[in-house]
């Protein structure tokens, strides 16, 4: 099963609406936008739930306030939930606005976000 092309299809129109250069990384599956070279939002197919989620990276603070919505769950591929990192199931984001407001709080944070560490070529 592969990611959600249409909400894929959602996040690009958003983002270009708000003038912000992306880019786009598949990822065992699913998909990762990131702007200025930092993981932003992506989406993730959850076996378990049985549809795609946004993986949202929200940064901790904003983490502690959204998590506690219907919609959002730990960012949990081990065991230990990403703290900053969240998912939101497909009800959280049925609406531009309710998917807007996701894509806000993933760009509030991407300045203070770290940037993995960039892989060198020998």
């Amino acid at each position: 099963m592969a990611y959600d092309d249409y909400l894929a299809d959602r996040i690009r129109r958003i983002l270009n609406e708000k003038h912000k250069p992306f880019d786009e990384l598949k990822m065992m599956g699913g998909l990762c936008f990131k702007v200025n070279h930092k993981m932003l939002c992506g989406i993730h197919i959850d076996k378990k739930y049985g549809d795609s989620l946004l993986m949202a990276r929200i940064g901790e603070l904003a983490y502690d306030t959204e998590i506690k919505n219907e919609h959002c769950l730990p960012m949990d591929f081990t065991g230990r939930p990403m703290r900053g990192y969240m998912f939101v199931t497909p009800g959280g984001f049925d609406s531009e606005d309710d998917l807007s407001y996701y894509i806000d709080l993933c760009l509030a944070f991407n300045p203070m976000a770290k940037a993995s560490a960039s892989k060198r070529k020998k």
